[in-house]
């Protein structure tokens, strides 16, 4: 049933990818609000497969590396849904979903929703640690997004090659504003997720609290750098594709190897 859910949100995303694929395919791509829906559509699907699947397990679904993965997507979704109409509207869209469908995708094919054996009783604590630095991963999932159209079109406008997309890019201003905020919400996130982890109670597992930290670390160090302007925007849109990359490669090792006991 849960998994249905999942299958149906990810056929959503697709619709969006292959709707903005023969778009570009023509040369006429005009962002509107097919896409928005679909995506809206597919996030609705998502709440409800980790509604089902929170209930079944009872607590926070994010237990194995298909749970986790799941988490990713949906909190990336959110915090496209709450950016502002002028980029829900614009490539974001575009770009947003075929992340996300390839995140659900590879989760969906791969044989990683391997059940825990024995049921934990939920840790509020914990369920807010692990829950809140997911959600920062969504914003930090945004940037990376915003930081991918801002080298595309300043590279556009270098090259003055201005394909049909260019013009509903939104400014490079914007974009980069729209950046550094993005940064900053992932980081005060990410932030307070990490700092609840030591209410939880319970002794906190060295190797995920490190590469936690140098998680968090890295992004201080690119809004360090860019608040003391030593950092380029274009500069800084490069590291948010770079940290992104990073930051989902040491959440997938620290997952895969994590200890038997859940989180």
């Amino acid at each position: 049933m849960d998994r249905s859910l999942l299958i149906a949100a990810t056929a959503c995303f697709l619709v969006a990818v292959v709707r903005t694929l023969l778009a570009l395919r023509a040369g006429v791509f005009r962002p509107g609000r097919f896409n928005f829906v679909a995506i809206a559509c597919g996030f609705l699907l998502q709440t409800a497969f980790l509604w089902v699947r929170g209930n079944a397990i009872g607590r926070c679904p994010i237990t194995n590396l298909f749970e986790v993965f799941t988490f990713l997507a949906w909190s990336i979704v959110l915090i496209y849904m709450l950016v502002g109409p002028a980029y829900r509207l614009s490539l974001m869209g575009a770009f947003t979903a075929p992340l996300v469908f390839g995140i659900q995708a590879l989760s969906l094919a791969a044989p990683i929703d391997v059940p825990h054996t024995t049921r934990v009783e939920a840790n509020p604590w914990l369920e807010f640690h692990a829950s809140m630095s997911m959600i920062a991963y969504g914003a930090f999932a945004l940037a990376c997004i915003a930081g991918l159209m801002y080298l595309i079109q300043e590279r556009q406008l270098k090259t003055r090659q201005l394909h049909s997309v260019f013009h509903h890019l939104p400014p490079l201003h914007d974009l980069f504003t729209a950046i550094t905020r993005l940064l900053w919400l992932g980081f005060l996130l990410f932030t307070a997720g990490l700092v609840s982890g030591f209410f939880t109670g319970q002794p906190l597992p060295v190797l995920k609290m490190t590469c936690a930290g140098i998680v968090w670390l890295l992004y201080g160090a690119i809004l360090h750098g860019r608040h003391l302007r030593k950092l380029a925007p274009k500069r800084v849109a490069a590291l948010c594709i770079v940290a992104f990359s990073a930051a989902v490669t040491i959440l997938w090792g620290i997952t895969f190897v994590s200890e038997s006991r859940p989180l």
